[in-house]
Order: structure tokens, then sequence, then C-alpha cells
């Protein structure tokens, strides 16, 4: 009897400290998304390293005008896929298909990301972005999937 009552009692403190982290943690990434968008509000950016001379690299490369699907790309909490619009050879739109968006913070980092992402590369018009802070998982695979629909759209 003692034991099951022993295990009861651990299994109960258990769940309450996961409750507790998970509350610390979702409260700290609020405040960290709120920081970084009262700074971007400021006129000062989250983006990592932004590197505006990039274009006169990519502009040698020129796409077939048209929609292209990106490959889906793991961003670890959920998969990332892009849609490239093509337009006059350079990339007019980049829409997401599918993103992280089942966790409330993955929501939260997604809202804020994927503007970003998707004016960096028509900025670079290319993949090769800078990516943005607090949303590297992000970043990456929308890196890899925009890649991919650039890879089909190349002439």
């Amino acid at each position: 009897m003692f034991k099951k009552i022993a295990l009861s009692i651990f299994v109960i403190a258990v769940f309450v400290f996961y409750s507790i982290h998970q509350r610390n943690e979702s409260n700290a990434s609020m405040q960290r998304l709120t920081t970084n968008k009262n700074q971007e509000n400021n006129s000062s950016t989250t983006i990592i390293a932004p590197t505006p001379s990039s274009p006169s690299s990519t502009s040698t490369s020129t796409y077939k005008d048209g929609s292209y699907t990106g490959d889906a790309a793991d961003a670890f909490y959920g998969n990332i896929q892009v849609k490239a619009t093509i337009a006059n050879g350079k990339i007019s739109d980049v829409i997401f298909l599918q993103y992280p968006n089942d966790r409330r913070n993955s929501v939260m980092i997604n809202d804020y990301a994927m503007p970003i992402l998707k004016q960096q590369a028509i900025q670079a018009q290319s993949a090769h972005v800078d990516g943005v802070s607090g949303a590297t998982d992000s970043s990456q695979a929308f890196i890899e999937s925009l890649g991919s629909a650039l890879d089909k759209a190349k002439s």
C-alpha cells in the first residue's frame, strides 16, 4: 500500500514540475518574441547578420516563369514547404504551404518569422537568406524548401 502511495505522489510531483517548466518556457519564448517585435518597431532588426549586397551575385541566375513547389523540409516541430512564384525570371512571391502550427509557441515563432523570410528571399532573389533570430529551425527548413523549388525553376 505504501509503495502505491509513494508512486502516486512521485507521478503527481513529476507532472507538476513538468507543467511549471512548460509554462515558464512558454512565457520566456513569448517575452523573447515580444522583445524582438518591439525592437523591430523601433527600427532595430532581428535578422541574423543581414547582407543586402548579395543581389549582384544572384542576379546572374534567371528562373523560368511559373510556380514551383519545394520539397517539405523538417523544422523540428513539423515540416515547412513553400511554393515560389517566378515572374519575369525573378522571385515575385513565396507562399508557405506547410509550417509548424500545432503548438502555441510554433505559431508565434512562425507568424513572426515567415514574412521576414519571404522578404529576404525576394530581396536576395535566391534561397540564400540570413534567417531570423529565434527561428533557426524554421529558417533552415525554409532555405531547404525554397532551394528545392528554385532548383526546379532554373533555366
